[in-house]
């Protein structure tokens, strides 16, 4: 099969949540099997081998791919969560997005001291919630392996907030 071309796939909503805000709606590329199926290839390739044990997936796009690579790795799937969705003794942070502020919660025995961990959600912007997911790991002693993206928007800079750590995103957007 040809390669895809995978930003023809996502489809640019403007002025939601807010006006002003250019959303990257990834649910047309998800609904292609052969995109899909081809992220998850790449995917794998790039993190085979590097002895990942869990993968952490950001509420709620992240659990995608996220799922998706625990399985494909042999890793466990972590999943991080907005408020009152963890039944258990958790950890929280607090964090501010390029529309509002949120928390964001890890189970406490999630991770175990030491364990190389893999970040994984749809969207890279300003950094706050990977930022804010980094910080939950450290809480736990967890060795980031290193975040994936399926979408970066360069422009907001939110690598600047994940500095030494390495950061994989599939797409581009200036």
């Amino acid at each position: 099969m040809p390669p895809v071309n995978y930003r023809s796939l996502i489809r640019e909503v403007p002025d939601f949540p807010k006006p002003g805000i250019l959303f990257y709606d990834i649910t047309t590329l998800l609904k292609d099997t052969h995109a899909l199926s081809s992220i998850a290839d790449e995917l794998t390739a790039y993190y085979k081998g590097q002895r990942i044990a869990k993968v952490i997936g950001i509420e709620s796009r992240g659990f995608i791919f996220g799922g998706i690579l625990a399985n494909r790795l042999s890793a466990g799937f972590v999943p991080v969560r907005k408020p009152g969705k963890l039944p258990a003794d958790s950890f929280e942070v607090k964090y501010s997005l390029e529309y509002g502020s949120n928390s964001l919660f890890i189970h406490r025995d999630a991770i175990a001291v030491g364990e190389r961990v893999l970040i994984v959600d749809d969207l890279l912007a300003t950094g706050g919630t990977a930022a804010a997911t980094v910080s939950l790991i450290q809480q736990l002693g967890g060795e980031i392996a290193g975040l994936d993206f399926l979408v970066e928007l360069q422009g907001l800079k939110g690598r600047d907030k994940l500095v030494g750590h390495p950061i994989h995103s599939t797409i581009l957007y200036p």
